[in-house]
């Protein structure tokens, strides 16, 4: 029995610790973030562990790149014929040896091995991670192994530092952080793009695979039996009538979002937030889309101008940014390492695809049957586009890759502007009828008052001003029942409105007090609006919304009780790592992305 409580001490190096503390001892300029010395001890005999990257073979030596995760990866020298002979890639091995100055080029230190222990082979006939350039398609499907990819890793550890300095800033501007739940009676956002619950123990209850919740909508997607046989005949029933009965007796779905759930606690403690999984049986396949997902969400109460609430999200953003970029901070100095990693990955994934492109041209214009086949390729990618799909063979960056650090500088740089709807909409106009007279079309479509905005037209409107844009005050007909109602001329006379005379909408159009965050390249970044305070108003919302007034009893009661006003935002957590890292499809900034027609793990 173990009476001493097991520290982190006892746990073998990391090759990032390992590097750091022979550079600090060897007088050379450190590469990589640093770390305790001690867990390095000396430069003499130590012992690695890791997965081979790469190895080549010369006649009396070889040398092995060796990674384990930390970040940093450390040259393996294998002085002696044949000592690589039974090493592949992909090969777990710890390794003893002596760490010394390198002679080459890349590399401040590298290991003298005297002696090799492998702890897993890997096949490389079956190894599907060979290559250092795969296509996004292939490492998708084997989304268990490509966290061994230089990329993915610095992918994971960029989400990690990216959480870190999120949670960092919620602390210092006094949020608490709520554990949401992940199932819920209720529609969020009253679209009806939900999964659903359905118990198979009853196949004619009311859980139906066809039950909703809120919208009307006579379809929705099911998710397993809730109480068939794990749950259902478990521990705790007391009679026949309990275990035979559904697990839930109403409609149970995945979350679409944590904000009515974040709004309970913000009546009680201000300010709070969560990170947490969100689902929506939503069939897009394009690369902003997943149908499980995190988002971001705050809530904060005690405000009652959206431009309080504007003020939020962008100081979060940027402090967060700030946070990346900062020389001292040791966190920061291990993103950027990895957005390098990352940037320079994306580079040679091009570069490579560039070569492959124009070698199939080469070909095809000597063959007539090459050409038939890249025409159907062709067709087939015109269809994808057609439908907002993705090619899934191709990976875009958004960055530059000899600065991956600028588009961060950028977001910095300036206050992000802020239009409204109306005014957006007006802008769209102007450059559609002058493109038009000028014979170009940037702006494919226009939009018209009372239509959502396109994505292309999002990132036009970003790129246009050069930067984030919050669009505000959406039409009431295209946002969610919560949301608060733009004051008009007439309204605002009234006491009980509180309404501002700059926050008035003077169109007399009905709005809401939203907004959308607009980036570069991505499109809709973060949504948010002030929420509906008043109960009358609320309960009417609902009703007039179509929804069961009885599932969103307890959410009213939040008015009837001590309202305050309030206002929140969520924001698209992977998509936030996508803008970051420059990665341009969200699949690929996820562990295990799941979109329609695929859930493999």
């Amino acid at each position: 029995m173990r009476c001493t409580p097991i520290r982190l001490s006892t746990l073998p190096p990391t090759l990032r610790s390992v590097l750091t503390a022979a550079q600090n001892q060897l007088g050379a300029p450190s590469t990589s973030p640093s770390a305790s010395s001690s867990s390095a001890g000396r430069t003499d005999s130590i012992t690695v562990n890791g997965w081979i990257k790469s190895i080549r073979t010369h006649k009396n030596v070889s040398f092995l790149e060796v990674n384990d995760g930390s970040g940093a990866s450390i040259q393996a020298v294998l002085k002696g014929k044949g000592r690589a002979d039974n090493l592949t890639n992909g090969t777990s091995v710890t390794l003893l040896g002596e760490l010394k100055k390198s002679r080459g080029q890349g590399q401040d230190v590298e290991l003298v091995v005297e002696d090799v222990k492998i702890l897993g082979g890997c096949d490389p006939e079956t190894y599907p991670i060979q290559k250092k350039s795969l296509p996004p398609s292939i490492l998708r499907e084997n989304a268990h192994l490509r966290f061994r990819t230089s990329q993915t890793a610095a992918i994971m550890r960029t989400r990690d530092s990216l959480m870190r300095d999120w949670h960092d800033w919620f602390e210092d501007n006094q949020f608490t952080y709520i554990h949401t739940p992940i199932l819920t009676g209720s529609d969020c956002e009253g679209a009806g793009e939900v999964f659903t619950l359905l118990d198979r123990s009853h196949p004619n209850s009311d859980l139906s695979p066809h039950t909703r919740s809120g919208s009307g909508s006579q379809s929705s997607p099911s998710l397993g039996h809730a109480a068939s046989e794990g749950v259902g005949k478990g521990k705790g029933v007391t009679n026949e009538k309990e275990r035979d009965g559904p697990f839930f007796p109403h409609p149970v779905h995945l979350t679409v979002s944590s904000q009515l759930h974040l709004e309970a606690p913000t009546h009680a403690l201000s300010r709070v937030y969560t990170l947490s999984p969100s689902f929506r049986a939503e069939p897009s396949l394009t690369s902003r889309h997943l149908c499980e997902f995190y988002m971001l969400e705050g809530e904060v109460g005690f405000i009652d101008t959206l431009d309080q609430l504007l003020d939020v999200v962008e100081d979060g953003i940027k402090q967060t940014v700030e946070r990346i970029l900062n020389v001292t901070s040791k966190r920061g100095e291990r993103v950027r390492e990895d957005l390098k990693v990352i940037s320079k990955s994306l580079a040679d994934y091009h570069q490579q695809q560039q070569q492959v492109n124009q070698h199939q041209q080469s070909v095809s214009s000597s063959s007539s049957a090459s050409q038939n086949v890249a025409s159907t390729r062709n067709q087939d990618q015109s269809q994808n586009a057609s439908r907002g799909e993705t090619d899934l063979t191709e990976i875009t960056s958004t960055i530059n890759p000899s600065d991956p650090l600028n588009h961060l500088r950028q977001i910095i740089a300036k206050p992000f502007t802020r239009i409204t709807y109306t005014q957006a909409i007006t802008l769209l106009d102007e450059y559609y009828r002058k493109d038009i007279q000028e014979g170009e079309l940037p702006i494919k479509e226009p939009t018209r008052w009372g239509e959502g905005i396109s994505s292309e037209n999002e990132k036009w409107l970003s790129n246009h001003f050069g930067g984030p844009v919050f669009v505000t005050r959406y039409p009431k007909t295209l946002k969610p029942f919560y949301m608060l109602p733009t004051p008009t001329p007439t309204s605002a006379s009234a006491e009980d409105e509180g309404a501002h005379p700059e926050n008035v909408d003077q169109t007399g159009r009905e709005t809401v007090e939203c907004f959308d965050l607009l980036f570069p390249n991505i499109g809709e970044m973060a949504g948010g609006s002030l929420r509906e305070h008043r109960l009358s108003h609320l309960v009417k919302a609902i009703e007039d919304a179509g929804m069961k007034k009885e599932e969103y009893e307890w959410y009213i009661d939040l008015r009837r009780y001590g309202s305050v006003p309030h206002g929140g935002w969520g924001m698209g957590w992977d998509r936030w790592i996508s803008f970051v890292t420059g990665v341009g499809n969200v699949k690929d900034v996820v562990a295990y992305p799941r979109w329609k027609g695929h859930c493999k793990y």
